[in-house]
């Protein structure tokens, strides 16, 4: 099959776009598909590029993404439009948006992952809590916009997340434990794109569970280095333990399984999603939010939870090719 593998964009998630692009190139390869990695802010990826990337991987500090002057026209190249299945391995912005999707629809291509609304849908934290929130699915107290930190302290006490609530990689996210660490947050959110969000923070253990096709894989356990799963414990080796399968009852198992297909659901994901959460003292699962697009790096969670599944990264990756070409 002919696949064409979007990788990078102009996100603030670039470089991890990257890398996890040229991951799932390798593995379609060995799986024997024809492949070609594409750029949507520039263009088609050599097979020397592509190593480069793979060789350097995901970098300390967030690059600058390039500016792209026309991604629709890239979108319109032969690349694109005469492959078999578009493999989506972008992540933030246009690429997870929807806005990449709906471009793939307009010019009749079958792609991997959800489609517009349901990238939409999960991108926008706001407005995935609220339907969340209305499905009965426990998720963290929020108040959108900037508040003046009196009423975030009063409403949701402190320790409190600051975050952009289109953002991922958990870039742009602050932990807030006094008054002034909360002014400045709230400070810094100031320059965000788009709407800041205050959530209440919830202590305990922190779980994840990815989706494929409609099935829930083992679930993980994230113990991070540092006090929140940043993005330096996401994407640098070393930097944080990641258990699959993990080490709780199994009925906690079920449950947050259960409630990860009911997320994966009712936001209109399909194809495969990651679904995070946090469980506190109590046993009680929090969802913090869906992934609509999630890593494919040596790093990410979603490889992780299918090996611990016994599926290859390779096995994955043609099932999801397989499955987009069967509805495409």
């Amino acid at each position: 099959m002919r696949v064409t593998v979007l990788l990078g964009g102009t996100s603030e998630e670039r470089e991890v776009s990257l890398v996890s692009g040229v991951e799932v190139c390798a593995a379609l390869r060995e799986a024997g598909h024809e492949v070609i990695a594409f750029d949507p802010a520039a263009g088609p990826l050599g097979r020397v590029a592509e190593q480069e990337v793979r060789n350097r991987g995901v970098s300390q500090v967030p690059a600058e993404p390039p500016s792209a002057a026309s991604p629709f026209e890239l979108l319109r190249s032969p690349e694109v439009t005469e492959c078999d299945v578009a493999f989506i391995a972008l992540h933030g912005g246009m690429g997870e948006d929807g806005t990449v999707q709906g471009m793939l629809d307009l010019l009749g291509v079958c792609y991997v992952g959800s489609g517009r609304l349901g990238c939409a849908l999960a991108m926008d934290k706001e407005v995935s809590k609220r339907l969340l929130r209305d499905a009965g699915i426990r998720t963290p107290r929020w108040i959108a916009g900037l508040p003046a930190a009196e009423l975030v302290e009063r409403e949701l006490g402190l320790p409190v997340i600051v975050k952009a609530s289109t953002g991922g990689s958990s870039l742009r996210l602050y932990l807030a434990h006094d008054r002034v660490e909360l002014e400045r947050a709230l400070d810094a959110a100031r320059d965000f794109d788009d709407l800041p969000l205050c959530e209440e923070y919830v202590k305990g253990r922190e779980l994840t569970v990815s989706i494929v096709g409609d099935r829930a894989l083992p679930v993980g356990e994230i113990i991070p280095d540092h006090e929140l799963f940043d993005y330096a414990c996401k994407y640098q080796p070393g930097m944080a333990r990641e258990i699959f399968p993990a080490e709780i009852p199994d009925e906690l198992a079920r449950e947050v399984q259960r409630i990860a297909l009911e997320v994966h659901r009712r936001l209109r994901l399909r194809d495969f999603s990651r679904i995070d959460f946090i469980v506190d003292e109590a046993g009680h699962a929090w969802c913090l939010e869906a992934n609509a697009l999630p890593g494919m790096t040596p790093n990410s969670l979603l490889p992780r939870a299918a090996r611990a599944a016994g599926l290859g990264f390779a096995q994955l990756c043609d099932e999801l090719v397989q499955r987009a070409q069967q509805r495409g």
